[in-house]
């Protein structure tokens, strides 16, 4: 039996979008939780998180906070290495002295992008970018210092009516350009932060109760698609011609950073915990349109 009646949870990276889906989240359901946006606790100060984790004294800690700008990690690894490095192993130390869990969450640019079928958990690391670098980093520290407790969460391609991501900005672009052009030759899992706060809370809970073995997991809506598959598909959803995306390539589009060119994951993991993998990306995306719309000042409603 658990120690924690009523497990207090500590989010960390709370005023993102995939903090504040789960804070809310877990206030529905009736949780105990402490959220810390970055102005509340910056995780790259040891001491700052030790004091934070005593204070609070979470049985389950889920790590939103994260350098995402990818691009930019480019020209600022140290700064990038810091929060996505030095933050998991200061919380990961924090969480050990506790006996607390902790959920870590990281991304598909840890493995190469360049496979012929989905990655599987246990398949080698060869991240091309310093975000890939950084985020593996942050990885290691945590399941090194918490092999029993640590749960690393990979996933990709999010987006939520809280925050900046490309749906949402599809949406605008629909209303203002007559057509939009988008890479095809990047294959991926579209992720809505509603399901994934879902499954962070199942993965807490089932971890409490000795039900999930700690370790890695793959966290994506199924399915995969390209961005401009996606794009199309949140045109169809508007009511508006999928024919105004039109397809480019990675190279025409050329970033400092490499974007994988395949970086679908697989997530046989679930099922060692009694959960199945998330649904499907398009039921996702049908149901997670609404909001998204009602976010950026659009109907949800097909114009006719």
């Amino acid at each position: 039996m658990s120690p924690y009646p009523r497990p207090r949870w500590l989010v960390t990276g709370a005023s993102g979008m995939l903090g504040r889906e789960l804070t809310s989240l877990l206030l529905r359901r009736g949780a105990a939780v402490t959220a810390l946006g970055r102005g509340a606790l910056d995780i790259t100060d040891g001491v700052a998180v030790r004091a934070a984790l005593a204070r609070h004294r979470p049985a389950v800690v889920v790590n939103c906070a994260a350098w995402t700008a990818v691009d930019a990690a480019e020209s600022e690894p140290s700064r990038a290495m810091a929060v996505n490095g030095d933050g998991p192993r200061h919380l990961a130390g924090a969480c050990r002295t506790l006996d607390a869990v902790l959920l870590q969450l990281s991304t598909d640019y840890v493995f190469a992008g360049s496979a012929a079928r989905p990655y599987r958990e246990d398949d080698p690391t060869a991240p091309r970018t310093v975000y890939g670098c950084t985020k593996r980093a942050g990885e290691r520290a945590v399941l090194s210092t918490l092999p029993e407790a640590g749960y690393v969460v990979r996933t990709a391609w999010l987006y939520g009516a809280g925050g900046p991501n490309f749906v949402a900005k599809m949406i605008r672009l629909e209303a203002e350009q007559d057509t939009v052009r988008v890479v095809d030759d990047q294959h991926g899992q579209p992720t809505w932060t509603a399901d994934l706060a879902g499954r962070l809370a199942a993965l807490g809970s089932a971890a409490l109760a000795g039900a999930a073995p700690a370790g890695v997991y793959h966290a994506t809506n199924t399915g995969s698609t390209t961005w401009y598959g996606l794009a199309r598909e949140t045109f169809r959803l508007l009511g508006a011609d999928p024919d105004r995306v039109r397809p480019t390539t990675s190279r025409a589009l050329a970033r400092p950073a490499t974007r994988p060119g395949y970086s679908v994951l697989d997530q046989p993991r679930w099922r060692e915990a009694g959960m199945e993998p998330l649904r499907d990306w398009r039921a996702a995306l049908a149901e997670a349109f609404p909001p998204l719309c009602g976010a950026v000042g659009r109907s949800a409603v097909p114009r006719r």
